[in-house]
């Protein structure tokens, strides 16, 4: 499992011109689940979508681990599919 970073954009609401933004963290197995895991992530208006996705290894020279962690932090994929 990896820890990736995602652009997310999506409609604004209002009815205002442009395109909103939000920035997320997923962990994955790999790139393929991580967006699906990004997307459903996006909490604005409308439907989302990805614009960026990048795996994190290292943050300000400091090597990333994950380990596991309680019961009931992960999100079903097969629900986003």
């Amino acid at each position: 499992m990896d820890l990736y970073v995602a652009f997310l954009g999506g409609p604004l609401a209002d009815d205002r011109m442009g395109e909103g933004h939000e920035v997320v963290l997923v962990v994955a197995a790999d790139r393929a689940e991580a967006e699906i895991r990004a997307v459903a992530k996006w909490s604005g208006a409308g439907r989302g979508h990805l614009d960026a996705l990048q795996r994190v290894e290292r943050v300000d020279g400091f090597a990333v681990g994950l380990s596991p962690a309680a019961a009931g932090d992960a999100l079903d994929v097969e629900t986003y599919n």
